[in-house]
């Protein structure tokens, strides 16, 4: 029986994550284990690790909102899930109790986690970060369900709602963005125009049904844009998170009537700017939270329409790591080296004991 589960700890910003063994505590009413099988990372947890939230009073904690896994057991008064299930976490509130963040510990040192967390191959999660997985859906793509596609594809069909004859960029290419574009593509959107700095992204983008590709860096792109969309597109994802890519995305819609929607934002403090005729010449901007999506009700309808469209979701994870290599994970997302990192998790003894 074992008592301690592996997570990557943040204990100081700025600073890599520390691996350590740490205890299991009992579970509270509305919270459950799960043994975590793979975890995704996004940028919320790179701007985490090297402090773009600003302050973080809760050092030190557990880090990661997205992954798979199967249930070992639930606290009083969970009725969504029991053990034995498969089961997808994401940070979207769903359906059951919303229990407060676990407290481990390793030694004397208290380590604290929110509702939901997914860099320890096991982890006490609230109920209502919990979804059963579609069955059919494998554990290595169901992390996508986390975060990536219920942001992404939830900005475009549960917000966006475009027609196919809209005129759609897609800018920035991370996990969210490539999951917008198949989202639009499985809904038969025509001009999809994806926009990235790497052609490595913009070359997959194209495989994924982007009928135009421009590469921010090259000179004269933003006119071509314009020239295509005859003045500027109907709507644009922006998923690159920065000030520029904002404002660049803001540039790039059609006056009358063009909307842009962001996912991720800058680092804390920094501010987008814009100029107020824009606006008033009917422009609009706003941003998304979680693609405003209902796990419970989204995720199986994500999953259909995928499956249906014969979406190929696995091409958005490119690379695997241990939790050992979590650090290289981070570093590599933050370079663009990865679209979406992908951790599996170790288990070496299958038997685990709860509390002391």
């Amino acid at each position: 029986m074992i008592k301690t589960i592996r997570a990557a700890v943040l204990e100081e910003l700025g600073k890599a994550l520390v691996i350590k063994e740490v205890e299991l505590p009992e579970l509270l009413p509305g919270q459950a284990l799960v043994k975590i099988l793979f975890s995704g990372m996004c940028r919320s947890q790179l701007m985490e690790v090297r402090g773009g939230r600003g302050d973080d009073p809760w050092l030190p904690h557990l880090l990661g909102h997205e992954g798979s896994g199967i249930v070992v057991a639930v606290g009083d008064g969970v009725a969504k899930v029991k053990p034995g299930d498969e089961v997808i976490l994401g940070w979207v509130k769903g359906a059951g109790l919303d229990a407060p963040g676990a407290k481990y510990k390793c030694g004397a040192q208290i380590i604290n986690s929110g509702r939901v967390t997914t860099f320890s191959n096991y982890s006490i999660v609230s109920e209502s970060r919990v979804v059963k997985k579609p069955v059919g859906l494998p554990f290595e793509t169901a992390i996508l369900f986390g975060c990536a596609l219920p942001t992404g594809a939830g900005m475009v069909l549960n917000e966006l709602k475009p027609s196919s004859d809209s005129s759609v960029i897609v800018l920035g290419l991370g996990g969210i963005g490539l999951s917008a574009l198949l989202a639009l593509k499985a809904l038969g959107v025509r001009m999809i125009i994806a926009i990235d700095v790497s052609g490595e992204k913009l070359e997959l983008a194209q495989q994924l049904g982007a009928a135009h590709v421009f590469n921010s860096a090259s000179r004269g792109f933003r006119q071509a844009v314009l020239d295509l969309t005859n003045g500027g597109a109907d709507m644009c994802v922006e998923s690159g998170g920065q000030v520029s890519t904002i404002e660049l995305g803001f540039s790039l819609i059609r006056k009358g009537g063009g909307r842009l929607l962001f996912a991720s934002h800058p680092p804390e403090g920094e501010m987008i700017h814009l100029a107020p005729h824009e606006l008033i010449s009917g422009k609009q901007i706003s941003g998304s939270w979680g693609g405003a999506t209902s796990p419970d009700r989204d995720i199986p309808k994500m999953f259909e329409i995928f499956r249906d469209a014969n979406t190929p979701l696995p091409s958005l994870l490119t690379k695997r790591y241990s939790l050992e290599h979590i650090n290289d994970a981070l570093d590599d997302l933050g370079a663009g080296r990865v679209f979406r990192p992908l951790i599996v998790m170790e288990h070496h003894d299958e038997t685990v004991s709860l509390g002391r």
